[in-house]
């Protein structure tokens, strides 16, 4: 089934309430890799109950919708998609508790024409179920490889955040374990191109691959780290392009450029000097 594009972009994407727990909270930030230092207490603030925060790249599991591109009457050819950009801007430190709402919709659809695949952006806005207050704005981009010539009006894609030709002004190195794909799929993303090595063959891997938001959360615990010291309230905004997978098990340096506002960033699997997240952008809140 080819893609409809009016249908497409109009797509009634599920709304999710979420009861979120502090073991929810703890979870995530053990599967980005938090904590495995047990006596480094910044670390621990994010993976022990005890004066427990919130690790800011959390929300992009917060009110998910799963994987509603896997329905084959999006007419998407869903083996073949790959996570193209992420973005996570946050209104206030995300809780660690509490009942959430996420409401996501179809924000732009690019046909890149016969062949050449297409662009899909989706936009999710997260607010405390309570109050009605926003707590983030979770965006992405969706390279749709197997699909494309299916019409549309022509649109130009977003523009990526420009890298500087000069060294970084500091870099962070942080290991990823063996298992850490099969942790992190715990938060929700089920896909099993990421534990199971016959759908890792089938999509041209040699072995299942990391999330590319289970890196995300890496490149975040990275900035944090290095330029808020561990406070999240200090945390606005992050987006980065996705440029190569990262296998489990590799180390993750990210390299950083200090800006007015915030930071340009980039990251790569250090044991094959491979470029994994590229354009990244950071904000101070």
């Amino acid at each position: 089934m080819a893609i409809d594009y009016e249908r497409l972009l109009h797509w009634p994407i599920p709304e999710i309430r979420q009861r979120l727990t502090k073991r929810d909270t703890m979870l995530y930030a053990f599967s980005v890799g938090l904590g495995q230092d047990p006596m480094d207490e910044a670390q621990l603030r994010f993976v022990y109950e005890k004066q427990l925060l919130a690790l800011p790249s959390m929300a992009v599991v917060m009110g998910y919708p799963g994987f509603w591109l896997g329905d084959p009457a999006t007419g998407v050819d869903a083996v073949r998609l790959v996570h193209g950009e992420q973005s996570v801007i946050l209104h206030r430190p995300l809780p660690v508790e509490g009942e959430i709402i996420g409401r996501s919709r179809v924000t732009q659809l690019i046909d890149r024409g016969e062949g050449k695949g297409a662009l899909l952006y989706t936009e999710r806005e997260i607010t405390e179920a309570a109050t009605g207050e926003k707590l983030a704005t979770v965006w992405q981009s969706t390279f749709l490889r197997g699909d494309g010539g299916f019409g549309g009006p022509p649109a130009t894609p977003k523009a990526p955040h420009p890298e500087p030709d000069r060294a970084p002004d500091v870099t962070v190195e942080l290991a990823t374990r063996p298992e850490q794909a099969i942790i992190y799929r715990l938060n929700g993303d089920m896909n099993p191109l990421h534990i199971d090595p016959g759908i890792g063959a089938k999509a041209g891997f040699p072995r299942p691959i990391l999330h590319g938001l289970c890196t995300y959360g890496v490149v975040c615990h990275a900035l944090l780290k290095a330029l808020c010291d561990y406070d999240p309230a200090r945390f606005g905004r992050l987006d980065l392009r996705f440029s190569s997978p990262v296998f489990p098990g590799e180390t993750i340096r990210t390299e950083i450029w200090h800006e007015e506002g915030g930071a340009a960033f980039r990251a790569r699997a250090v044991e094959r000097d491979k470029v994994v997240v590229s354009n990244g952008l950071f904000r101070f809140a």
